[in-house]
């Protein structure tokens, strides 16, 4: 009688479980059904949003459903990343944010959230390398001058960036520790005070995002001296990269898209195959390029060596550099 019973109880359990693993391969199958969230864990008009309203309505036409953009700044991005991370795993709140993504995690000691556990990357969207740029007072005209004039005054050049953990902050902190220079860092609220501080002369250097200073040194009120990324960047190809003076100092800014835990892989499929077609668009390609972005469409996989290869790189850098919050 027990066994009967154990055996009711059994079949019925593995009904419910065959039933909800049905429901969700419809429901992956048929998905999208309705509008997809992007949640843009940074204020409206920056980077990250302008590259997001850029591909939502491509992708709308690819997807066929509205993608709503959901701005939540605030705490360098940990609070809108939070939501996402708490939000159902259906696919219809995606992340689109950029990488501070992985900066953030050796940065802060506690977040509500864990980058690798409780996300799926979807794939990237765009490369902006940061642009190490000079006023024109200071005496010298590549890296290597640099290097040699920074060599002769230890602690006496400063640089700015947008913030403490700001990816021009880690790359001025790894460009100091691959060369053995000593200069002081300068932390703003933003681009804008940034790049006005540098133009008046009150900063020397400034590591920032190309697109925030590529104007001024077309202008030539301040001097390009190279760019953050492994290779030239498409929008600047005259300005040589850092790597090219003998300098490891790496630093790819991206734009990406990544869903919660546990949501199905054939969704995550159809939004990396969306995201793959758009970024393949020539008239995408170009907008983002006038904002001085690379479109860079990648797999899932490849997405998630990316993120983990970075935590890594960005701890030694954070250790090492004794970099600590605001």
């Amino acid at each position: 009688m027990m066994q009967s019973r154990l055996l009711r109880a059994a079949s019925v359990c593995m009904l419910a479980l065959l039933s909800a693993i049905a429901g969700a391969q419809d429901a992956a199958r048929d998905y999208p059904t309705k509008p997809i969230r992007f949640l843009v864990p940074y204020p409206p008009a920056g980077g990250t949003d302008i590259v997001a309203r850029t591909l939502t309505e491509p992708l709308s036409q690819v997807l066929g459903q509205p993608i709503i953009i959901d701005n939540r700044g605030g705490a360098a991005g940990n609070l809108g990343t939070d939501l996402a991370a708490k939000a159902p795993a259906d696919g219809y709140t995606v992340l689109f944010t950029l990488s501070s993504h992985t900066i953030n995690p050796r940065l802060y000691d506690k977040l509500p959230f864990d980058v690798e556990k409780d996300f799926v990357p979807v794939s990237l969207a765009a490369m902006i390398p940061q642009i190490l740029v000079a006023h024109p007072s200071v005496p010298v005209n590549n890296v290597k001058e640099l290097i040699a004039l920074a060599r002769s005054q230890p602690g006496k050049l400063n640089y700015a960036s947008v913030g403490t953990g700001s990816p021009g902050h880690i790359a001025g902190e790894l460009f100091k520790l691959k060369t053995g220079i000593d200069m002081v860092h300068v932390p703003y609220k933003g681009g804008g005070p940034a790049v006005t501080d540098t133009l008046g002369g009150q900063v020397q250097l400034l590591f920032v995002s190309l697109p925030a200073a590529l104007q001024y040194v077309k202008a030539g009120r301040l001097r390009a001296l190279a760019v953050t990324s492994d290779q030239r960047s498409v929008a600047a190809p005259d300005i040589p990269t850092i790597a090219e003076s003998g300098v490891d100092c790496i630093v790819n800014s991206w734009y990406g898209a990544l869903v919660p835990a546990k949501t199905p892989p054939a969704i995550v499929a159809k939004l990396q195959a969306a995201f793959a077609k758009v970024l393949a668009m020539p008239e995408i390609r170009q907008k983002l390029l006038a904002q001085g972005a690379e479109a860079t469409s990648s797999t899932s996989a490849e997405f998630e060596r990316l993120i983990r290869d970075e935590l890594a790189k960005w701890d030694y850098v954070i250790r090492e550099a004794k970099i600590n919050p605001e």
